[in-house]
């Protein structure tokens, strides 16, 4: 079951710059930064609203984030909904006919995450997450 929206991610060249930029916007520095080299990203995130803001800078070469923004741009790159059951949710999505990048979970910075293809979802990312008892970041 999908519970709610985990976080909106906002694809960045410089984390940095941008994770002051929106200090600036939300009135909060970021309440983590990591990096998850299972993704070749760093990431910051800004708790707001219940969810959260990250902002995704990809590191090293031939990084999926670089592409991203060499042929968009910066700016909204996924949404991550919060699941119970990761595994259940991606048997049920690909039951139901969605196109899945992941058809099991591998470690992101909340928990186990997993991606939708976005032509299944209107041209969308989506990224679902089970957060782990090491989710160091309370919603």
């Amino acid at each position: 079951m999908i519970n709610k929206i985990h976080h909106i991610a906002i694809a960045v060249k410089d984390l940095e710059a941008s994770a002051r930029t929106f200090e600036r916007i939300l009135g909060v520095p970021p309440a983590r930064v990591a990096e998850v080299p299972t993704e070749k990203v760093r990431v910051a995130f800004f708790p707001f609203g219940g969810a959260e803001i990250e902002l995704v800078q990809g590191i090293g070469a031939d990084n999926p984030v670089a592409n991203f923004i060499a042929k968009r741009g910066e700016g909204i790159h996924h949404i991550c909904f919060e699941v119970d059951d990761l595994q259940e949710t991606l048997d049920r999505l690909a039951a139901a006919g969605l196109p899945l990048l992941d058809r099991s979970g591998k470690p992101g910075a909340c928990g186990q995450v997993a991606f939708l293809h976005p032509r299944g979802a209107n041209g969308v990312l989506i990224e679902l997450v089970e957060k782990g008892p090491a989710d160091p970041v309370p919603r």
